[in-house]
């Protein structure tokens, strides 16, 4: 299911991540899955203190390139790519996959 994202260009490594921190499913190389959970806290924070409901996605600009988590019922997808520039394309091919 994963696999075909990258087949999207700039797209180096996706991967889903469950609630414990897991990888349930993993596709091409180079990304830290480490910044998961605390993608997760920082949602949970803003969450609590701006009072919203569900979180759509969160970019992440590190060192290595851009990551993108996108929540999956419970479980989180991570996909990392190549430039911020190629967000827009990345989001579109994340949704359409989850959709």
């Amino acid at each position: 299911m994963i696999q075909q994202l990258l087949e999207v260009r700039g797209i180096r490594h996706v991967a889903l991540i469950d609630a414990a921190g897991s990888i349930v499913a993993s596709a091409g190389s180079g990304a830290d899955i480490s910044v998961v959970p605390a993608g997760r806290a920082v949602v949970g924070s803003l969450r609590a203190a701006l009072g919203q409901g569900e979180w759509q996605d969160l970019l992440l600009d590190v060192e290595d390139g851009p990551i993108l988590l996108t929540p999956h019922g419970n479980q989180v997808l991570l996909t990392a790519f190549d430039r911020v520039d190629s967000l827009g394309r990345v989001r579109f091919a994340v949704r359409r996959l989850l959709g």
